[in-house]
């Protein structure tokens, strides 16, 4: 029995970890804070060939331009046992990597009471879809005198971790009641019985049923079927509980009959949109609401290309943008403008590049930016094949649970790769509290253990403005020792130990080039020649831009040449900001790129200061002339 209880207390804690780690953003993929777009998932009408799922894109949740040429994205025929699919919900994973669809396995030519089933499908990349067809009379008993399968939807239950799938049922002469189901960890299956839901206390018909997750509590919007005329509210602390508090009045902001709600947040604001569709005139209406109770109709704000039945809208980031449109082509008058810059999908800064020898990959390590005042506290990795396309590869390092000596303000990192007992180790350097600290791992893609302590939590001897951060780790091939610099303010260097995880304290120098010296130092050896890099003025600047310095040491001193200015804003390309850089060499070759952050395009130039803590990675080609001179950047977006 007692062993028993502790199994039980085990996998209850597993689940709360799990929990826990959904709601602290342990994931790939995506934050809010670097989503981009929008995507639209709708059916067209009532004939066959309309029965069918079809996208549409936005760019700022109003303008909606439909892809594929408003033709269906998916076969209805391979993915229905009906042969049609109507009201398409569509959901992006915990996970941040996963989607998830549920459709009503259904056409209308059949009648409006034929349907027994429903459709769930998963997806990777919103463009190849793996469906399940999950006919309840036939999946479970008891459901002999069912009339229909309405409107399934999909929210993430985090109390118990699983997905639920709640869809409306009408058996008999009964009410249409709204229930519920649990999928499966595949997401090809419910793993449970059909439970109800919701059901009015009138217990009259309900359909539709919509649901919103907003601080800690649940809002259901449903329609009233065959009494009143319009969609409600209930609310509710836990879904599974039965106690939903239902709302007065309805929340429709037309006269007309509509169907088929669906609530979107809008992305970075505190706004939602309420839309639905007002079937008897063909139409759509959007609504505006902060509370989700009082709406106001923004209709002269919406645009559309389209006419969309009962569907769904969920948030893109720019690579998924990108994705659709190299799919199903980009519709006219989106502007995509952000092609091959920045990167990396989302807001990202600081970044710092390594080629990996063991994994045969490209790696950036960046500042995780989008957060107020530089309130990041956790880092990411982005591997590539390629250097063109770039994978998430989730979190590597949080502060909060990985550096109690360090819980906060995670910035400007670097990384070192050095063979120990013949195999690769990865050194990742890193800010903390103004602090540096250093933390360890076998794979270039972690996880990293601190150290338990800082390495630089000093200032060198003279220095006496500054902070400790932005740290540069630098292997001199000539001499084969490795080196920290670092500073804000002014530069410094140390020798490491040969663990790289501390310094030989009697070799710190003070190497500030000049008075444009502001931070993010970064150095690389070439044709007997090393080259310092930093950034100049603050990154809140439009004017923030890199210089360079040359010397035959690592230790100095610095030359500076007499046009060192090498990356810089460009107004003509709405291009500012640019600073904070690595350099990556490919190896065997001469062939070189920077690696910068600049302010997100197009908005960060009328963002004041949030410019600085708002920014994206970028890349270009960085060429050297014939004397061995860098030659300025030319920045492309």
């Amino acid at each position: 029995m007692k062993k028993n209880k502790a199994i039980t207390f085990i996998l209850v804690w597993i689940m709360q970890l799990a929990v826990t780690a959904y709601a602290q953003g342990y994931r790939y993929g995506p934050a809010e804070k670097d989503f981009a777009g929008y995507l639209f998932a709708y059916f067209k009408g009532n004939a066959v060939k309309d029965e069918a799922v079809c996208f549409a894109i936005s760019t700022d949740g109003y303008t909606y331009r439909a892809l594929n040429s408003n033709q269906p994205v998916l076969d209805s025929k391979t993915i229905s046992s009906t042969g049609g699919v109507r009201d398409p919900h569509i959901l992006r994973g915990e996970d941040g990597k996963s989607f998830y669809m549920v459709l009503t396995d259904m056409t209308s030519s059949k009648g409006w009471d034929s349907n027994r089933a429903m459709v769930l499908l998963t997806s990777t990349d919103l463009i190849h879809w793996e469906h399940h067809i999950i006919h309840i009379q036939q999946r479970y008993k008891g459901h002999e005198d069912l009339k229909r399968v309405w409107a399934p939807q999909t929210i993430f239950d985090a109390s118990v971790g699983k997905y639920m799938v709640y869809w409306s049922m009408q058996h008999g002469n009964g009410p249409d009641i709204i229930y519920y189901a649990y999928a499966n960890k595949d997401f090809t299956d419910l793993e449970s019985e059909p439970k109800v839901l919701f059901l009015p206390k009138n217990r009259k018909s309900c359909i539709d049923g919509d649901i919103v997750e907003k601080n800690g509590l649940y809002y259901l919007f449903y329609k009233t079927e065959g009494h009143g005329n319009g969609i409600k509210l209930a609310i509710t602390d836990s879904l599974t509980s039965g106690n939903w508090v239902e709302q007065p009045g309805y929340k429709q902001q037309t006269k007309d009959a509509v169907e088929g709600s669906s609530v979107f947040k809008m992305n970075q604001s505190d706004k939602y949109i309420l839309m639905y569709d007002v079937y008897g005139k063909g139409k759509y209406q959007f609504c505006e609401s902060v509370d989700l109770d009082r709406f106001r109709v923004i209709d002269h704000e919406v645009s559309m290309d389209f006419h969309p039945r009962h569907g769904s809208v969920i948030p893109l980031s720019r690579r998924e943008l990108l994705a659709l449109t190299d799919r199903w082509g980009k519709p006219e008058g989106v502007d995509l403008s952000f092609r091959k810059n920045p990167i990396l999908d989302g807001f990202y800064a600081d970044p710092d590049v390594l080629y990996s020898h063991k994994t045969k990959k490209y790696y950036i390590y960046p500042t995780s930016d989008g957060f107020d005042g530089w309130g990041g506290y956790y880092f990411k990795t982005f591997s590539s094949p390629d250097l063109k396309t770039w994978k998430d590869e989730g979190v590597i390092l949080d502060l909060k649970k990985d550096v109690p000596w360090g819980p906060r303000h995670a910035w400007a990192p670097t990384i070192a790769e050095k063979k120990v007992n013949g195999d690769y180790r990865y050194y990742y350097y890193f800010t903390a509290a103004q602090k540096i600290g250093v933390a360890v791992s076998d794979l270039p893609t972690g996880p990293f253990k601190d150290s338990g302590k800082p390495l630089i939590d000093f200032k060198p001897d003279g220095v006496k403005r500054g902070q400790e951060i932005d740290p540069a780790v630098f292997h001199d091939p000539k001499s084969g020792k490795s080196f920290l610099y670092w500073g804000n303010g002014y530069l410094a260097v140390a020798e490491l130990n040969k663990d790289m995880m501390s310094i030989k304290k009697n070799t710190i120098k003070v190497l500030t080039p000049d008075k444009t010296f502001r931070e993010g130092v970064y150095v690389i050896y070439r044709q007997g020649k090393y080259y310092f890099l930093w950034s100049e003025d603050d990154t809140r600047s439009e004017n923030y831009r890199v210089r360079y310095g040359t010397s035959s040491s690592p230790y100095g001193p610095i030359t500076i040449p007499e046009n060192n200015l090498i990356l810089q804003k460009d107004p003509t390309q709405g291009i500012y900001g640019t600073g904070h850089n690595s350099v990556l060499q490919v190896p065997g070759t001469d062939e070189w790129y920077i690696v910068y952050h600049r302010f997100n395009k197009p908005d960060g130039i009328h963002m004041g200061d949030a410019a600085g803590f708002n920014r994206e990675v970028c890349m270009d080609r960085l060429y050297f002339d014939a004397e061995g001179s860098i030659v300025p950047v030319m920045t492309t977006d």
